[in-house]
């Protein structure tokens, strides 16, 4: 190619690029005015549609067209974040080109030997003309990428999101704070195994009133074989036994974070406001969305602000406040905590207990021990989640391990802490995204498995060694639900994608459904039946082999609470506060509604004759 054609083509690629260089920056500008100028999500239609909807709440039509202008609104700011996401990488491609491009034609512009001889002052304006265009289509670029990294995010305020502040995590945030040891926890006991062993042959599924026993003699033939079956394999359990799960509630949705609670004599009737059947009732120091966890005579929660993040013992019995522990001075922890969503904020884990300490994680990372009297066992911090709404994900304890799901925007793992010391036993990569959702435990086959659900994955991960054991690639979008797990099924389900039903022992997908659908409340398996709670006020009851829909209930308010099961009922909190109770059978049964007299949204605690419930400012013990 001789230098004439050099200059030519890179001429010719230069004007190219930078009429699209041009046009793709007058596009980013046209879509930031645009988008500036109107509000995809917080539209008057949407806002006039639920005003109507104030006046004709029975209206299934209206409810109908007010879900679809919602899903359509979502969709089209998805859509508008992938162009202006697509349009900045093609301006910088396109920039890139005329850049080299230039650079190739002035290049062999030089070479030539006798340059045109024209006149200083036409040499001059040229020059100028040049240098003209140039700082023109310099200032267009510059203004389209400003564009398009100022363009309104607008699910910062559906709901009010704020951008997290990353800090990268410090080689000393990979260190652990002891501030003392407590002692390991003792082998179990014989007595201790025999009772975990007869535990194992009971599922946390099964309803809670007893039946009669039949004993059914079999025939010789069938006793030979049953005397060939080799039993199946225990899993060997130190410390903490599943009765005293049982006896306690330590930790979300109860034990194993099943939402099957095996507590009687539960309350379902009371009155907030006028205090019927409120045994006590006082004002948490600092706001939190974590829910009370329980063990023996003690109830614990977590609140935080941007000052300080606490955690705070309760006489379970007369809501006395027996001590607060504040989690300070944690190395790695940022000196400004990350911003979050009003409905998340800083203290939206639940915590766990395994009856010699309580522990603890927030927003900022900071995960920290407690004993049972307020003592500081440990603390550290996990790196500060890449998270734009906050973490959310509670904690879970058994056999000595504290497990922490900490799927962020950065990467994706889980990982087992030690309960006495804080050090980490394992930690496993997950090829997952964000994910809000919290750890579910299951006994499969002589084996505990950690259960967890993100996009794209369900999965399920040995917790003695932290294996991944199986996956099932079936989730999508932000997923807040945990699973629900009963009868060696796993339900996964998330707002905006669809419920997936899994047999756990052949990853099979055993049905698929999209009609109602889950933001925040987690799926509840119980007696072959699976109860889901969706964002906008509708309660369904599915079949859980063949997920055939049993019955819905519509009350229409939003609910983030999860549904938990104790003595036959399902229990219930919307957002509004108040607590519905229905049958858990197969058809709609409402026992009763009863209002605490303030907002709510964690999910309640139990234990016998008692319910504690709490609110946007205060902590409930109801009984009578």
């Amino acid at each position: 190619m001789s230098n004439q054609d050099k200059i030519k083509l890179s001429q010719n690629i230069a004007l190219i690029a930078g009429v699209f260089c041009t046009a793709v920056a007058l596009l980013l500008l046209l879509n930031f005015w645009q988008v500036s100028k109107t509000d995809p999500i917080e539209s008057q239609a949407l806002e006039a549609l639920v005003q109507r909807l104030k006046q004709e709440p029975n209206n299934e039509a209206l409810k109908e067209e007010i879900r679809n202008f919602d899903l359509l609104a979502r969709k089209a700011y998805f859509n508008s974040q992938w162009q202006v996401k697509t349009g900045a990488w093609m301006l910088l491609f396109g920039a890139v080109v005329l850049a080299f491009a230039l650079r190739v034609y002035y290049a062999a512009k030089s070479k030539i030997e006798e340059p045109e001889k024209v006149l200083e002052n036409e040499i001059a304006s040229r020059i100028l003309a040049q240098k003209g265009i140039i700082w023109v289509g310099l200032i267009v670029m510059v203004l389209a990428l400003a564009a398009s990294f100022a363009t309104v995010d607008y699910l910062e305020s559906y709901p009010k999101v704020a951008e997290t502040e990353v800090v990268e995590p410090t080689p000393e945030e990979e260190t652990v704070e002891v501030i003392e040891v407590a002692p390991a926890q003792p082998e179990a006991t014989p007595e201790e195994v025999a009772e975990v062993l007869n535990e194992e042959n009971e599922e946390l599924t099964k309803p809670a009133p007893e039946k009669e026993t039949v004993v059914e003699t079999a025939a010789p033939e069938e006793q030979q074989i049953k005397a060939e079956e080799k039993p199946k394999p225990k899993p060997v359990v130190t410390g903490v036994t599943i009765a005293d799960l049982k006896k306690n509630h330590n930790s979300f949705r109860g034990p194993f974070a099943q939402g099957i609670i095996a507590h009687k004599n539960i309350p379902t009737e009371w009155d907030g406001a006028a205090g019927t059947n409120v045994l006590w009732k006082v004002e948490t120091p600092k706001h939190g969305f974590n829910s009370p966890i329980i063990w023996g005579d003690k109830l614990f929660v977590a609140g935080a602000d941007n000052a300080t993040r606490e955690v705070y013992c309760y006489n379970r019995t007369n809501g006395q406040l027996l001590w607060t522990g504040i989690a300070d001075n944690i190395s790695g922890s940022p000196a400004t905590p990350p911003r979050v969503t009003e409905d998340t904020g800083l203290s939206a884990p639940t915590l766990t207990t395994d009856g010699k300490a309580v522990f603890a994680i927030f927003g900022t990372g900071d995960v920290i021990a407690f004993d049972m009297n307020g003592k500081r066992l440990w603390a550290k911090n996990l790196g500060v989640p890449d998270n734009h709404y906050g973490h959310s994900s509670s904690l879970l304890t058994w056999n000595g391990k504290l497990f922490v799901q900490y799927d962020t925007n950065k990467s994706g793992k889980v990982l087992a802490l030690s309960t006495t010391t804080g050090e980490t036993i394992w930690e496993t990569a997950r090829e997952a995204k964000i994910s809000w959702a919290s750890p579910v435990l299951a006994e499969v086959d002589g084996k505990y498995q950690l259960l967890l659900t993100t996009d794209p994955i369900v999965g399920g991960y040995d917790t003695e060694s932290g294996e991944e054991l199986w996956t099932v690639e079936c989730m999508m979008g932000e997923v807040g639900p945990s699973v629900g797990y009963g009868d060696g099924i796993v339900v996964a389900a998330n707002e905006y994608a669809k419920m997936v039903a899994i047999d756990i022992r052949t990853q099979e997908v055993l049905w698929e459904d999209d009609m109602y659908l889950p933001e925040a409340a987690s799926p509840l398996v119980y007696n072959g039946l699976v109860f889901i709670a969706t964002s906008y006020g509708v309660f369904v009851c599915y079949d859980l082999k063949t997920g055939d829909e049993l019955w819905e209930h519509d009350f229409g308010l939003p609910v983030y609470s999860s549904p938990v099961v104790a003595e036959g009922n399902v229990f219930l909190m919307d957002n509004d506060g108040v607590m519905r109770i229905y049958e858990a059978a197969r058809e709609m049964k409402l026992l009763g509604e009863n209002e605490l007299g303030e907002l709510s949204g964690p999910t309640p605690a139990f234990a016998d004759g008692r319910i504690y419930i709490r609110g946007e400012k205060h902590l409930f013990g109801i009984g009578k």
